[in-house]
């Protein structure tokens, strides 16, 4: 399966060359997706005006002029099924991927999304048919929303509760890890340097 890095900044602190373990996040996100057993093909959405810089840190730039991620993700919609991770999760965990992966051949539905208990959904850190997410995130647009967290109001999806999944095994919960300060990153390089991923 493809797998999609939205590297897109739109504030401040969605600066994606911070440095974890010497290496820009960027790079371990695009590393620790290699690792799954499921993802063939990797690209990674970059600012047009940021080519020159991300492109010294992952195999498969694509640069978009656009406002918002969304939008982005919109101007380079790949036409295959999709795994979708931002570029700020250095931690996102292979054997996590290859589970969300095979849910999805099993049941084919429009998205794979994991669901935290209070419902929140990592649309970031799922798994998506082209067609299903390209009319949901042009319907949420048309009714005026800009984030990618809405599209699941227009989407038929299947979710996958975090929590139980954590349960099983506790390394689950860092694969959601976006790092925006230094104390993130200071964090992630604990996390690698202690564990054995």
């Amino acid at each position: 399966m493809l797998g999609l890095i939205l590297a897109f900044p739109e504030k401040q602190w969605d600066d994606c060359t911070v440095p974890v373990n010497d290496e820009p996040v960027l790079r371990l996100t695009e590393k620790r997706l290699l690792m799954s057993k499921r993802i063939d093909k990797i690209l990674a959405v970059v600012r047009e005006d940021k080519l020159k810089t991300y492109s010294l840190h992952v195999l498969n730039p694509v640069p978009v002029s656009a406002r918002s991620k969304t939008e982005a993700l919109l101007k380079a919609f790949p036409d295959e099924p999709f795994f979708l991770v931002e570029g700020s999760m250095p931690l996102v965990m292979p054997f996590l991927v290859d589970y969300l992966i095979g849910l999805y051949h099993r049941n084919e539905p429009e998205a794979v999304i994991p669901i935290w208990r209070d419902g929140t959904a990592e649309v970031t850190h799922a798994i998506y048919e082209p067609g299903p997410l390209k009319s949901a995130i042009e319907a949420a647009l048309a009714e005026g929303y800009r984030g990618l967290g809405k599209v699941v109001e227009f989407l038929d999806y299947e979710p996958v509760s975090i929590e139980e999944l954590s349960r099983r095994n506790p390394k689950v919960t860092l694969s959601f890890l976006r790092i925006r300060s230094r104390m993130n990153a200071e964090f992630a390089e604990k996390v690698l340097s202690e564990a054995q991923f």
